[in-house]
């Protein structure tokens, strides 16, 4: 059942970490609650058919701050799925340490048969709905799946309107021309690598001795392949829906990424051998990113993954049975909720410079990046070590001992 119902599965996750750090049943049943849930029915015109829609917005808990978290439009969408991604936002704003709870929000549209008008239709359809639930101080949303800059320029602009003031700080991820913050196109990469680094160090494997393996070419894989390869590293496969490629010399990752741009994949790169999505997690390397699809890592090939280090740039790449096997194998996880808040983390910082007016240069983001992915990596390391427990168990440990630490100031539990 955890396994088919991500809400299921991370209610597991925290029952785990709670048996682990004795949290009583009052605190796991805080930490489970939901807030509030957001239901509302979009009427919007798609291909001269007025439709509706269903959307969500679910807010998991708001003790350390405002609700904060994306926006997908996905035919799959679902309220299990949404309530999921709530809570482990939660987990990932206090375990990164910025004041902010977990927030998430879909559209159940299929985002690829819509045109840019109709996008923008449903796009504001969403923030006309969902109004009254949002804004700066309250609940401030951002891109996810099939939602871009662009998208949250449109959300931005409808929510101004209806409020009748400006509020840049409603929505992060905005275009840099509407208060986007500097680095955030790649944040989510760059955070990956800041805590890879940290574990490359404990583990003893400098840059030029450490293969790396890429599953998923989309944004955050290809940018943690680029910053890897800027370093040192040697990524020698990498894939994307289509298919794998690999090469044990290494790639060329600025070339390759010309070729994605104008070909569409990564198979047919010049000198590489085609290898399927299934082989780049088995491969001979160091380093294995999942930086795709959920559950790809599971009982059936964990005991053939090579790799020492794992960087979850995806959500919930390895399913809990999976993780067992890992962590009996030794193999280094660094799970997502540690792994891929860079792309929340640079957000909060969105947030920071639309609330003061004053905007930061590249490097200042990146330098506030780094120190706070130092920070949070070094407090669930610590704790997996206190405890003798696995790295995800520790940063559900550390994220929920921050969330009660502020319910309990508050007198809710």
């Amino acid at each position: 059942m955890t396994a088919d119902n991500p809400f299921q599965r991370a209610k597991a996750q925290l029952k785990k970490a709670g048996i682990k750090a004795g949290f009583s049943a009052k605190e796991l049943e805080v930490l489970a609650e939901v807030s509030a849930v957001h239901e509302k029915e979009l009427s919007v015109t798609v291909s001269g058919e007025k439709i509706k829609l269903m959307a969500f917005r679910v807010q998991h808990n708001d003790s350390r701050g405002p609700f904060k978290g994306g926006i997908r439009f996905h035919p799959e969408v679902n309220m299990d799925e949404v309530k999921a991604l709530a809570f482990w936002m939660s987990m990932k704003c206090a375990v990164v340490g910025i004041p902010f709870g977990g927030g998430k929000g879909g559209v159940e549209v299929d985002a690829k048969s819509l045109s840019e008008k109709e996008y923008e239709d449903v796009s504001r359809a969403y923030i006309r709905g969902m109004a009254e639930h949002i804004g700066p101080d309250r609940d401030i949303p951002a891109p996810d799946v099939y939602t871009n800059p662009q998208v949250m320029a449109w959300m931005l602009d409808e929510y101004e309107k209806i409020k009748k003031r400006k509020a840049p700080g409603v929505i992060t991820g905005k275009p840099l021309a509407l208060g986007g913050s500097k680095a955030r196109d790649y944040a989510t990469a760059q955070g990956g690598v800041f805590a890879l680094k940290q574990a490359a160090d404990l583990l003893d494997l400098p840059p030029f001795k450490t293969r790396v393996a890429v599953q998923g070419f989309g944004n955050a894989g290809m940018h943690a392949a680029r910053i890897l390869s800027g370093i040192g590293y040697k990524i020698v496969a990498v894939s994307d829906s289509k298919g794998g490629i690999y090469d044990e010399h290494g790639l060329d990752i600025k070339k390759l990424i010309d070729h994605k741009k104008a070909t569409g994949k990564v198979l047919g790169f010049e000198h590489t051998k085609d290898i399927s999505n299934e082989d780049v997690l088995e491969l001979e390397s160091e380093v294995l990113i999942p930086a795709a699809l959920g559950g790809v890592i599971t009982p059936q090939n964990a005991g053939r993954i090579k790799a020492k280090i794992i960087v979850e740039l995806a959500n919930g790449p390895i399913t809990p049975e999976a993780d067992d096997i890992l962590y009996k194998n030794d193999v280094f996880v660094i799970p997502d909720i540690l792994a891929n808040a860079g792309g929340v983390a640079v957000s909060y910082f969105e947030w920071v410079q639309n609330n003061m007016g004053y905007y930061w240069e590249e490097d200042e983001v990146l330098e506030k990046l780094g120190q706070l992915m130092f920070k949070a990596f070094r407090a669930v390391y610590e704790t997996s070590k206190r405890l003798s427990i696995d790295m995800r168990t520790a940063a559900f440990v550390v994220g929920a001992r921050r969330i009660l630490e502020a319910e309990k100031l508050r007198g809710n539990i």
